[in-house]
């Protein structure tokens, strides 16, 4: 099985199936080649379930019109802030700003000065999933991290959240 290992000052390793079905091997700077061969054995059954579902997803996946990109950002400029408002009422936050950008590796962050920005790529999921991405940022206000307590906090708003992460994936 052919892969690319790129090393990095870190203490895990992971397996990542790029978008141009490449699989990539993360490693530590000085991980022995028989670790990361071994590793590519080990998880060979799981690289190639994902490398399939991954080229099944491109394959399903509509390529984005410039139409379609603008579209999209206006309705995320449209109901984005409404929903991060509706929500921090709720849940008691307030972040300082809400952006809309044109991330494509996640729907959403929360920074240290709990600035929130939102991909526009969020868009094309449903309701239910956009809910959980607004409430998950907020939660970030209250808890920098993915401790227990977060989580806690989602599912006081969204008891379903679970079922919500898995729109996401889908």
């Amino acid at each position: 099985m052919e892969y690319i290992v790129q090393y990095s000052d870190r203490k895990t390793f992971s397996i990542v199936i790029t978008d141009a079905l490449q699989v990539l091997i993360k490693a530590p700077y000085g991980a022995p080649k028989q670790e990361i061969e071994r590793l590519v054995f080990k998880y060979s059954g799981w690289i190639q379930k994902n490398l399939e579902k991954k080229k099944n997803a491109l394959a399903a996946k509509k390529p984005l019109t410039p139409e379609r990109v603008r579209e999209l950002k206006r309705l995320a400029q449209e109901i984005l802030p409404a929903k991060t408002a509706y929500y921090s009422k709720i849940m008691g936050v307030s972040p300082t700003s809400v952006k809309i950008t044109s991330a494509k590796k996640r729907f959403g962050s929360c920074s240290a000065k709990n600035g929130i920005c939102y991909s526009f790529r969020l868009m094309e999921y449903p309701d239910k999933a956009i809910d959980y991405v607004v409430v998950h940022e907020l939660a970030h206000i209250r808890h920098k991290n993915h401790s227990k307590a977060f989580y806690a906090t989602i599912a006081k708003y969204l008891p379903d959240y679970p079922e919500r992460i898995k729109l996401l994936k889908a």
